[in-house]
């Protein structure tokens, strides 16, 4: 053991390498979420039902539909249904990786370099040398929003796997779970983030939109003049604040790898000169 190692506190646990492949590639897997946008507006230019496709009226999963005809009393067609579940599959799994490999101390902290979590009662904000965060509290938030962006990706995953026209009772299983467990994690990391970024704000917005939705939608059967809007309201807000949270943290991770590579390079010019 180190001498800077043995002067550390008992109290505090340091976050583990930030710059690690893992934490990386963690960040990157939640930004690859944004790929839906281009996959749905090239399903919908592919769209071939008897009246073009709206977003406002039109629902999502109608771009997966396999067969074309009514269902559910709507006209659906959609040619590149497989491209549209496809992308459904890849954003599920690359919340599921990101919500594996981001790991919960990270996430605690990962606004805001030099933060460091203690244990016992919470130290506020400035106090130290970084942030220092309740190990109860924010663990326990942190762990939980990676247990609700696993459950969300694997229902978006199950809405690829089975579109609604299968005839199975999953593919609206998986909806819910996809609209429910993203909002509720974005809510969750969003209140965690917010004494770190300005962008806990909108991560937390992005929750509160997707949840007021999804409440609306449930209490009105979606039975509303434009329900391809509202579901786009519960669903975009946790694709875009999913891609919010995997930025920040690919910045963070890319601060840390490019100030180890300035202290090497300083060692080094240092070794060189004795």
């Amino acid at each position: 053991m180190t001498a800077a190692a043995a002067t550390i506190p008992d109290d505090v646990i340091y976050i583990p390498d930030v710059a690690s492949t893992r934490f990386y590639i963690g960040a990157l897997a939640k930004l690859s979420v944004l790929q839906y946008f281009v996959a749905e507006a090239a399903v919908i230019g592919a769209w071939a039902g008897p009246e073009p496709y709206s977003r406002r009226t039109g629902l999502i999963s109608d771009l997966g539909a396999r067969g074309c005809g009514v269902f559910q009393s709507r006209d659906v067609c959609s040619p590149a249904h497989v491209l549209m579940n496809a992308s459904f599959v890849v954003q599920g799994l690359g919340m599921v990786i990101g919500a594996l490999l981001l790991g919960s101390a990270l996430l605690c902290l990962a606004a805001r370099p030099g933060g460091r979590i203690a244990r016992g009662p919470g130290h506020g904000p400035g106090q130290g040398p970084g942030l220092r965060t309740p190990r109860t509290a924010g663990v326990a938030a942190a762990v939980a929003a990676r247990v609700l962006t696993g459950a969300a990706g694997s229902g978006t995953v199950i809405v690829g796997l089975v579109p609604e026209d299968a005839g199975s009772v999953w593919h609206g299983v998986g909806a819910v779970m996809y609209f429910a467990a993203g909002a509720l994690a974005l809510l969750v990391l969003g209140c965690l983030w917010l004494r770190q970024t300005p962008l806990g704000w909108f991560v937390l917005a992005c929750g509160a939109l997707s949840l007021g939705a999804l409440i609306t939608g449930g209490l009105t059967g979606m039975h509303v003049p434009e329900p391809g809007t509202l579901e786009r309201l519960m669903g975009y807000p946790i694709t875009v604040g999913l891609a919010a949270v995997g930025l920040v943290i690919a910045q963070r991770v890319r601060q840390e790898r490019v100030a180890r590579k300035a202290q090497k390079a300083r060692q080094a010019r240092k070794a060189l000169k004795a």
